[in-house]
Formats: C-alpha cells, structure tokens, sequence
C-alpha cells in the first residue's frame, strides 16, 4: 500500500478535517519561508543589512521605535498577501471536505488569510497568531479590531520602509499595528481570534470522527504541531523536513503540501471517493 493510498483510506473513513497548517502551507503559493534568518534576509535584504533577524523585526518594539521600518515589513507582507493566489491545494481540502459529513475547519499559524482567500468559510478558520488584514491600536487605547482594507502599502523595497502616513488608530489617532501575535508581545487584541477559538471548540465536540491533516508546521514554533498531537484525531502530518508522528498510527509523508494533496487526491480519485480527473 503506497503512503498515498494509506492517507487516502484514513481520510475515506472519516467524518471531517481538521486542517492544521503552518508557514509551509503558502510555500507553493509562492510565498517566502521565514525559516532561520537566511529565510527572512533573502526576502527582506535590507534586514539584513540592519543585522534583524524574525523575532526583532516581528516585534511590537519595532513599531514604538521606528515606525516606518515596522510598517515597511508588514506593508510589503500584507500587499504580497493580498496579491498572491493560493495554491491549488486549498481547493484540493475544500473539495475533499465537501464529501465528508462534518466538513472541515482550519486551525493556522499563518496570517495570511490565504483559507479565506481560497474560499473556506471565515467562521470555519481559526487564526491562532491573528491576521495581517485586521488593525488595532499600538499602545493600545481601546479593544477596537478593524479591517486592514483602507490601508494601501507603498513600501521602498531598498531600505524597507513604509513612509507616512502610516496607518492610524480611529479612536486616539495614535499609531496603529496589524492585529498579530508578535514575539514579546504583551499588546496583542485576541478578542477576535477568541471568538474563532470558540467556534473551533464548538465544531471539536460535535464531529464525531475527523482526521488531522496538518501541513508545514515546523518545530521553531510548534503551536500547530501541539495542537495536531492534542486533538486526540489521527494525524496526517505533511511535512518535507520534520514529517515524523509520535506514534505509529500516525502518518508522516515527506512531501511539500501542494505535491502530497495532489497525490492524496489521485489516490481518493481512483478509490471512487473524489470524481476524476
């Protein structure tokens, strides 16, 4: 039995997804992998110059101190999420889970919003770190999350920076910041991600039989990862680097996640679980 076809049967037997994914999910989207600095300094050479690596540059001290270098790396991210398409196999989950009873939800690291881009209902993701599409407040003044949506980023890619006007706080009129969970963050508004919190624990206790199929979640930061290991689900982890499960049950396939979805699909497609081609 090929890993395909076991993924394939793991799948056919269960009541829904939980589709746990992390930075390698939008890697065959085309987007960059942070991954170590060198990941970071060959999208954002100008960082590297400066000598910053992920955690300092993802950091809300970033933002009190230099604004516009702040708003210049998460200008250019947001305007890069906006543009780029998601892979195809985010339609590869969504049409998967349209055949099993209890669907799917995401559970992500990412914050991107590439599951709601690729059509994945917003009340069914769960955006454990926030979303570059949401603002609050930098000091902050109030409990206010609002849409990204009127900011339009002109970022100089040389030095990196954004330059005024940066985007404001409707209520103070201070600085505002993308509604994210950065590294040393004591700031961070999770009202919202609350709510998504709530709804996934909703959806866990009526499914009667998911599977997890988790995908790039790596081990500097393993929030997807725990969560996949705690669900208590069997556990389909697609990982090209790390794809080893802590338990023989388990299934760990070494493959990127648009190349490993497209092999589960054939083989879902030639058990006669998914319509061809």
């Amino acid at each position: 039995m090929t890993l395909f076809t076991r993924c394939a049967e793991q799948i056919a037997q269960s009541s829904g997804l939980l589709i746990a994914a992390g930075a390698g999910m939008g890697v065959d989207s085309g987007l960059p992998d942070f991954r170590g600095a060198e990941g970071l300094w060959r999208a954002y050479p100008p960082l590297r110059q400066a000598g910053l690596r992920f955690e300092e540059i993802a950091n809300p001290r970033v933002f009190a101190r230099d604004p516009g270098l702040a708003w210049g790396f998460y200008g250019h991210r947001l305007q890069s999420y906006r543009e780029v398409s998601p892979h195809r196999g985010f339609a590869i989950l969504r049409e998967i889970a349209a055949r099993l009873p209890d669907g799917a939800f995401v559970f992500t690291s990412n914050v991107d919003g590439h599951f709601q881009k690729a059509g994945f209902a917003d009340e069914t993701v769960w955006e454990v770190h926030g979303s570059i599409h949401h603002l609050q407040c930098a000091t902050p003044c109030s409990d206010r999350i609002w849409p990204a949506e009127g900011f339009e980023p002109h970022v100089d890619l040389s030095t990196c920076r954004q330059p005024k006007p940066w985007p404001g706080c409707p209520d103070c009129g201070g600085l505002a910041r993308p509604n994210i969970l950065m590294f040393g963050d004591w700031n961070w508004l999770e009202q919202r991600t609350g709510q998504q919190e709530a709804r996934f624990a909703a959806w866990h206790r009526a499914a009667s039989n998911p599977v997890v199929v988790e995908l790039g979640a790596g081990k500097s930061v393993a929030t997807v990862r725990m969560m996949s290991e705690r669900s208590g689900f069997p556990l389909i982890r697609i990982n090209l680097r790390d794809p080893d499960v802590p338990a023989p049950d388990h299934i760990g396939v070494p493959m990127g996640a648009l190349a490993a979805l497209e092999g589960i699909r054939a083989a879902l497609v030639e058990m006669g679980f998914l319509a061809g081609p």
